[in-house]
């Protein structure tokens, strides 16, 4: 309800329609749900046909529209084709980019591979997705809604590969608007705070296994210089921050 009303999102639903991406679970997921109860018609993309995907599909609506959609996918403009006949004269009213995965890791552990895996989802998924349904957008005169974070906009350590992506979404954003402003189309930035456990882009267990590739992959200077113990520790408060037992461990851990 709080992600609709802060992006406009929310007046005069009948006719129009919305593609969300990111629809298998968390915040893409309630929206579509949001949307559709309010009489949008929802174009709700999903990396994966299973879950949250089937959740949706099963309320058999015909403004309810379930697509397979891989923001990485540079055929992403394939994706127009089941919105032709519904929105090819009216225009796309709203694209909410909200597809995202999240990561961690000192920048002295994390690779150049896992900056680019980020990268391709966070930053460059929004950007394919945006240029690809703009000319609808602009039709209807609509608005474009890019989810990043707090961690666009301040610094964390251990998140840089995060951090830069949703900074490259931020500056997009940014001169989209600027662009935009001529044609009408509104664009409107949505910086969440910590909503990890919330929607499940990071798990205790995931987190668990993204450490070790981390310690694993490091050199074995920097595993030396480190240290087991730092690392472990460190990991261990990251895992108590998000996911905090009681506090009474939480205190244990700081100091």
């Amino acid at each position: 309800q709080w992600l609709a009303l802060a992006a406009g999102l929310c007046h005069g639903a009948v006719g129009k329609a919305v593609l969300i991406t990111g629809c298998d679970k968390g915040f893409g997921h309630a929206l579509a749900k949001c949307l559709h109860a309010k009489g949008f018609t929802v174009f709700a993309g999903c990396l994966l046909m299973v879950n949250g995907a089937r959740e949706l599909k099963n309320m058999k609506s015909d403004r309810m529209k379930v697509l397979q959609l891989d923001v990485k996918c540079f055929c992403v403009t394939l994706f127009l084709i089941p919105l032709h006949d519904h929105v090819f004269v009216a225009g796309l009213w709203g694209l909410v980019n909200n597809a995202g995965i999240s990561t961690f890791g000192e920048v002295e552990f994390a690779s150049l591979d896992i900056y680019k895996k980020v990268a391709e989802v966070n930053l460059w998924g929004t950007v394919r997705v945006t240029k690809a349904f703009l000319p609808l957008i602009r039709r209807a005169k609509g608005r474009v809604v890019n989810i990043t974070s707090m961690l666009g906009r301040m610094v964390s350590p251990s998140r840089s590969c995060y951090c830069v992506s949703k900074f490259g979404v931020a500056a997009f954003s940014d001169c989209l608007r600027q662009e935009m402003y001529r044609w009408g189309v509104r664009v409107i930035l949505i910086e969440p705070s910590n909503f990890v456990a919330a929607t499940g882009i990071l798990t205790a267990a995931s987190i668990d296994r993204q450490a070790e590739a981390l310690w694993a992959g490091a050199t074995d200077t920097v595993r030396e210089d480190y240290g087991s113990e730092y690392f472990t520790r460190h990991y261990d408060l990251f895992v108590f921050l998000f996911f905090p037992p009681n506090f009474c461990c939480l205190y244990s851990l700081l100091f």
